[in-house]
């Protein structure tokens, strides 16, 4: 990335939608324009787990009007994620792809813990030096991130199921404010807490700080009140909670410094916030103007792509679970080099859905961690593999590009079933497919596991579904156990729909 580039981040939180603009200079963002919308996402979940119509048409009014602004950039230059509403949505596929449209960029659903990994950065970037760890808080509509760094660093992240639209509809969608329900709802978050707070107060920090817009909302209404001098403190938050009770109602509720947008959700982040400071003991609170939409741009300015943070998942997993790395190694440099050979007919191509994804990378790590599941059992390892990689935590990697994943390790060997691909959406499954067949071919002619157990010349070409594979003459004689590899791969392979040939 070049020095007057300008780049664009979304988040499409679950409760609003930002939209960030940038100029990168020096290594340095120079903000250009700053969109914000207050969508409700998350209050339009229903208890089956279905956005709603109207939440949808919400999202998408927003984003036809961001598309508007971001019309004159080009793929590459803007990078869009979906949060926690967007990860648990039944429909969430269905409101992306119409989504995309409306903004004429793709769009990524990123997991919790990249979620976190990407606000501390955004915080950091932003806030103060400081001489120790930093405590980053981050509560949205969904989840709350729990962050501790060191640098720009994380060091420690949680997302924890507690947002402020969550509470709100859980305790609060009435409008009516009790100390009863207060109570109930505090007890629900101290409960989600529990979990971290002995971890979180033995690492310590230097310095606590809020992001995102519950923790400016508050700490807004505090100053605003004589409660607070811009930061947050418990006395600060306990006054804000008198003052609520004291309402009563949403209708009644008028605090000085509360916008009209916050004032539905601002309760139930108060709950939020509230129990955060208790289980943490925290006592004061700084406020960042950073988040995770300029968490992405800064990601975008070191890394330029994910491929160091992936390697770093690759390597962890592979430790965790003892994978022969060497092994593994070769199998990705087979993988990929069939994959060049085919990719021009059998790569995502001009589709509009599945333009850019980086599916070169989704096998690379597929072939690098195929046997993470030895070390669970040798019987079934592939079924064991593929459930690990569904629901570890993969920092670099989106909930996309681990689905592709999981499903490629699942599919990797013995019966080539349909089934293996449930993970995915119809429309990435194909691609998906092939993607697992060139893996299968791989770790096929390295079942031997030495260093040169693959031929130094496979030529593979493809036509639809039919693969035609040769080696170098007298190379299939010397290795007939090879042969009888490739005669089991034609059956399991048809009855997957693809037709192999090999000579």
């Amino acid at each position: 990335m070049q020095d007057g580039d300008v780049i664009a981040s979304v988040d499409l939180g679950s409760n609003s939608f930002h939209m960030l603009v940038a100029r990168v200079e020096a290594g340095q963002l120079q903000v250009i324009d700053r969109m914000k919308e207050m969508v409700r996402l998350a209050g339009g979940l229903d208890e089956q787990g279905y956005l709603s119509s109207a939440a949808i048409e919400r999202g998408l009014d927003c984003l036809r009007r961001f598309g508007q602004r971001l019309a004159g950039m080009r793929r590459g230059q803007v990078r869009i994620v979906g949060t926690n509403t967007l990860r648990a949505a039944k429909n969430g596929s269905t409101f992306v792809r119409r989504a995309q449209n409306a903004i004429g960029h793709p769009i990524e659903i990123i997991g919790g813990r990249e979620e976190a990994r990407l606000v501390y950065l955004g915080v950091a970037h932003s806030d103060v030096p400081v001489d120790g760890r930093r405590l980053v808080i981050d509560i949205g509509g969904g989840s709350t991130e729990l962050i501790i760094g060191e640098g720009f660093e994380p060091v420690r992240m949680e997302s924890v199921p507690l947002g402020c639209v969550r509470l709100t509809n859980d305790h609060f969608s009435d409008g009516k404010y009790d100390k009863a329900r207060l109570l109930k709802a505090e007890r629900r978050a101290e409960l989600e807490l529990m979990s971290y707070q002995r971890a979180y107060r033995d690492m310590g920090w230097a310095r606590a700080v809020g992001s995102s817009g519950t923790a400016r909302s508050l700490a807004t209404v505090a100053e605003a009140n004589g409660w607070g001098d811009g930061g947050l403190t418990l006395e600060g938050l306990d006054a804000i909670r008198r003052a609520v009770l004291k309402a009563g109602s949403l209708d009644k509720l008028s605090l000085d410094g509360l916008s009209d947008d916050r004032k539905p959700v601002f309760v139930g982040g108060l709950v939020a916030m509230r129990a955060i400071f208790e289980a943490l003991g925290i006592e004061r609170m700084a406020i960042s103007d950073g988040a995770l939409r300029e968490g992405l741009i800064y990601d975008w300015i070191e890394r330029e792509s994910f491929d160091d943070v992936r390697d770093l998942t690759v390597g962890r997993l592979q430790r965790m679970f003892n994978v022969d790395v060497g092994h593994a190694t070769r199998v990705a440099d087979t993988s990929a080099r069939l994959w060049r050979q085919v990719e021009a007919d059998w790569g995502a191509g001009d589709d509009e859905t599945a333009e850019s994804l980086p599916v070169a990378a989704w096998l690379d790590v597929a072939a690098r961690l195929h046997e993470v599941g030895l070390a669970i059992s040798h019987s079934g390892y592939h079924h064991h593999g593929a459930y690990v990689l569904e629901n570890a935590d993969m920092p670099g990697l989106t909930r996309l590009a681990q689905a592709a994943v999981s499903s490629l390790v699942h599919a990797h060997r013995r019966k080539f079933k349909a089934s293996r691909f449930d993970p995915l959406d119809e429309e990435m499954k194909p691609l998906v497919q092939r993607l697992a067949v060139i893996l299968r071919l791989a770790v096929l002619f390295h079942r031997d596991r030495g260093d040169g157990a693959a031929p130094e010349s496979i030529t593979l070409r493809a036509d639809g579904e039919r693969l035609e594979l040769s080696v170098a003459d007298g190379w299939l004689e010397a290795h007939p156990l090879t042969v009888a590899d490739l005669e089991r791969e034609q059956g399991y392979l048809a009855n997957g729909g693809f037709d192999l040939r090999f000579s």
